[in-house]
C-alpha cells in the first residue's frame, strides 16, 4: 500500500485511442499527479494533446521504453489498438508502474488473462477504463440496485454506440462525415486483427455493467449476430443475447447511430433499461434523471441522478485514491469484473462467427 503520497508521476503511452487526450486531461487536473512523458511512434498523434496541455518537447517520445526509463513514471496510461492491449501491458508492467488501460479490457480472453498475470508479477495494480462507468445515471442505477429499489435483477437491456468511432476525437471533437470516411480504409477501427469492429468497441461496455448490474453474476450461454456489411471486414451493429440462470439479457452495440449520444441522444436512446423483481430503472447516457418504477410506485417517475463527488468522478481520480488509500478497486474498473465482462464478448464473437449459441466461454 502507498500512502502519504505527495505527487504521483504519469506517463502516457500510445496514443491509437483518441480517448488518451481526455484522460491525460484528467492528470492535468488532479491536484497530485503531474504528466510526466507521453509516448508514440507516430508523433504528429501526440500533437494536439501535448498542444492542449502544455507538454514540452523534452518529455514527448517516439520510443515508449525510453520514456519509461528516463522519466519513472508511477503510474502508466495505455490506449493502444485493442489488438495489442496484452503486448503493451507486459512490455510494461516489468517497469513496476500500475497501469490504467482504456477500455475494452483486451481483444481475446488469452490476452486479459496475459495482462492479468504480467501485473500481478510486479504487485502493483491494473485498472481497464470503461467510460460510461462514471455516467452519473449509470452510477445511480447501480447505487439503487444495490439498495433493492428494484428486487433482483432480470434483465438488462443495453444499446449503445455513435455515428462511428472516426466522427469525433478527444473530448469528441467532431470530424466530418467526408474526414471520416476517407480514413476508413487505413483506420485500426476498421481491421479484425487490431480488435476493430463495433461489438469489441461497445459490447465489453454493456456487459462489464451489465455484469455490475447483475451482481457480478456471468452468464450461461451467450448468442450473438453481427451485420456483415460488403467491403468490411468488421461489424457496424451486433446484437448479443445472454442467458442467465434466472433469465435473458440483450447487449447491443451500433456504429452509425442517427445522432451522438452526447451530442443529442438518437433513437433508441443509448444506455441501458434493467429490469428486477420488483422494479424497473431506464438510465440514459447524459440524461439528468433516471425513470424508476417500483412495486409501490408503478407509474414512471423521473428521479434526478445523482452528483458526483471525489474521488469517484473519474478514473484517474479513482485510481490514484484507491492507490493512495489501499482501498480495492472495485466495479467495472476491477480487472476481475472485466474478465467476466471478456468472457461474455469472446463467446459472443464465437457465437456470431459459428451462427450458434455457446456456452459461456
Amino acid at each position: 500500500m502507498t500512502t502519504q503520497r505527495q505527487r504521483w508521476r504519469v506517463a502516457g503511452i500510445n496514443f491509437d485511442h483518441m480517448h488518451m487526450g481526455d484522460l491525460l486531461r484528467q492528470v492535468h487536473e488532479h491536484p497530485n499527479a503531474e504528466i510526466v512523458g507521453i509516448a508514440d511512434a507516430e508523433p504528429s498523434k501526440m500533437a494536439a494533446t501535448a498542444a492542449l496541455l502544455g507538454i514540452p518537447d523534452s518529455s514527448i517520445y517516439a520510443d515508449f521504453r525510453l520514456c519509461l526509463e528516463e522519466t519513472h513514471p508511477d503510474i502508466v496510461i495505455l490506449c493502444p489498438n485493442t489488438g495489442a492491449h496484452g503486448d503493451y501491458v507486459e512490455w510494461v508492467a516489468p517497469y513496476g508502474v500500475n497501469i490504467l488501460v482504456e477500455k475494452p479490457m483486451a481483444a481475446t480472453l488469452a490476452d486479459a488473462e496475459r495482462m492479468i498475470t504480467a501485473v500481478a508479477a510486479t504487485g502493483k495494480t491494473m485498472v481497464i477504463n470503461w467510460p460510461l462507468a462514471w455516467y452519473p445515471p449509470h452510477v445511480t442505477t447501480h447505487r439503487l440496485i444495490s439498495e433493492g429499489a428494484i428486487g433482483r435483477v432480470v434483465e438488462v437491456h443495453y444499446y449503445d454506440g455513435n455515428r462511428g468511432p472516426l466522427r469525433h476525437i478527444a473530448d469528441k471533437v467532431e470530424i466530418s462525415a467526408e474526414e471520416a470516411a476517407r480514413q476508413k480504409s487505413a483506420s485500426w477501427w476498421y481491421m479484425k486483427e487490431h480488435g476493430g469492429g463495433s461489438l469489441m468497441d461497445y459490447l465489453g461496455y454493456g456487459v462489464t455493467l451489465g455484469t455490475w448490474f447483475h451482481g457480478g453474476r456471468a452468464p450461461i450461454e451467450v448468442t450473438s449476430i453481427v451485420d456483415q456489411t460488403p467491403g468490411l471486414e468488421v461489424d457496424e451493429h451486433s446484437i448479443t443475447i445472454a442467458r442467465y440462470d434466472n433469465g435473458l439479457s440483450k447487449y447491443e452495440t451500433r456504429w452509425g447511430t442517427f445522432t451522438d449520444p452526447w451530442t443529442l441522444q438518437p433513437q433508441p436512446k443509448c444506455g441501458f433499461v434493467v429490469v428486477g423483481s420488483a422494479g424497473t430503472i431506464s438510465s440514459y447516457d447524459y440524461e439528468p434523471t433516471i425513470k424508476l418504477q417500483t412495486a409501490q410506485r408503478p407509474e414512471v417517475i423521473d428521479i434526478p441522478v445523482d452528483e458526483l463527488a471525489a474521488p469517484y468522478r473519474n478514473p484517474v481520480e479513482y485510481f490514484i485514491h484507491c492507490l493512495e488509500t489501499g482501498e480495492p478497486v472495485v466495479g467495472p474498473l476491477s480487472p476481475e469484473m472485466c474478465r467476466t465482462g471478456q468472457r461474455i464478448v469472446e463467446t459472443a464473437i464465437k457465437s456470431a462467427e459459428q451462427k450458434r449459441t455457446l456456452p459461456l466461454i
